[in-house]
């Protein structure tokens, strides 16, 4: 079992006051090194992605965009809070191609899994239209990597971020080869507003979209209700060669942007269980992609969590503890979208 990490930090990419910005990777290899979670763990140097791979996921339009206004020296990329800097534009470009370089690793043999600490974020940026912090859509543009250059028939893409993730389900709403499975936070005005059980595909991407709009205060055993009885079921009905991971740790319960309510052992749970599907249905190959999470050390914390997974540990690092809020019962909307999602 080979186990690969890449880490493409963008430390220029910040943003004074800004929530994603450098001091979320800054330092982050080495604090996981001296908690003992990297051992046996190979580095793997990121490529910048090129255009090609970026078209791929993204109108050409958007590519220019990000260029011209980190050449003009940074600013905002849209009319939210999406902002660039004079550096932006070849980070973004070499966190997805980091994402696609590990792609390469798994699909050839040379690893078996693995996580891109990549950043910016990807999840929330859309064919043409940027959003949500993320510039380029890494985890988009690593699927298509494994389906164009790899000839993998079936992704699997599971999105735990408590937002979400939108511009991933705009580019494969249509694809039958990709199925997303999205965990969320679904309440009014929270971002990005939509991500609702109706949202299932169109045309011959009809039913390859799983959307599980959750309340706030879901908590660790709705989480690992949801996963055991409704993902890992839909994954089992649509057997991937290849499953990808965007890991937001912004769903712990001291986030600061979201009250979602998982702990740390909750999110353990999640990623052995990923791990476990994955060695169960495409020979272990899975890639984890950072995208949310901005308590510092919930995220680091969360991310070796990750590593322990990835490597076959039971451990999981939890010294926070689980929510002081009761967790939210869930059990009509887990019956009503198994009864939309699930095979008899």
């Amino acid at each position: 079992m080979t186990t690969l990490l890449t880490f493409a930090p963008a430390l220029a990419h910040t943003q004074p006051g800004h929530p994603e910005n450098h001091t979320r990777l800054a330092g982050m290899v080495e604090t996981l090194e001296k908690m003992g979670v990297l051992a046996g763990v190979t580095a793997v140097a990121p490529q910048t992605a090129t255009t090609e791979q970026l078209q791929r996921v993204h109108d050409l339009r958007l590519i220019e965009h990000i260029r011209r206004v980190s050449q003009r020296g940074g600013g905002l990329l849209d009319h939210g809070d999406t902002y660039a800097t004079a550096d932006s534009y070849e980070l973004a470009r070499l966190a997805a191609g980091a994402c696609c370089q590990a792609v390469d690793k798994i699909m050839t043999g040379e690893a078996e899994r693995g996580f891109a600490l990549v950043r910016p974020p990807g999840h929330h940026a859309e064919f043409s239209r940027v959003s949500g912090f993320c510039l380029i859509n890494n985890i988009a543009v690593a699927a298509r990597q494994a389906r164009v250059v790899h000839g993998v028939r079936r992704v699997l893409i599971v999105d735990f971020d408590v937002h979400h993730g939108n511009g991933t389900q705009d580019i494969f709403y249509e694809d039958d080869t990709v199925l997303f499975a999205s965990l969320h936070l679904f309440a009014p005005f929270f971002y990005p507003g939509v991500g609702s059980l109706q949202e299932s595909g169109l045309e011959k991407g009809e039913g390859y979209t799983l959307n599980v709009p959750l309340p706030p205060y879901v908590g660790d055993v709705g989480y690992n209700l949801f996963f055991q009885e409704l993902i890992v079921p839909a994954a089992r009905q649509f057997r991937p060669d290849l499953i990808l991971v965007s890991a937001g740790f912004d769903a712990h319960w001291q986030d600061p942007l979201a009250v979602a309510g998982l702990s740390l052992t909750g999110y353990g749970q999640i990623a052995q269980t990923l791990v476990q599907l994955a060695d169960e249905l495409c020979e272990g190959r899975i890639l984890f992609v950072l995208e949310g999470g901005y308590k510092l050390d919930v995220l680091t914390l969360g991310i070796a969590n990750v590593f322990q997974a990835l490597n076959g540990r039971d451990q999981i690092f939890d010294p926070i503890g689980p929510m002081p809020q009761t967790e939210q019962k869930v059990t009509d909307l887990l019956e009503g979208l198994k009864q939309r999602h699930l095979r008899n």
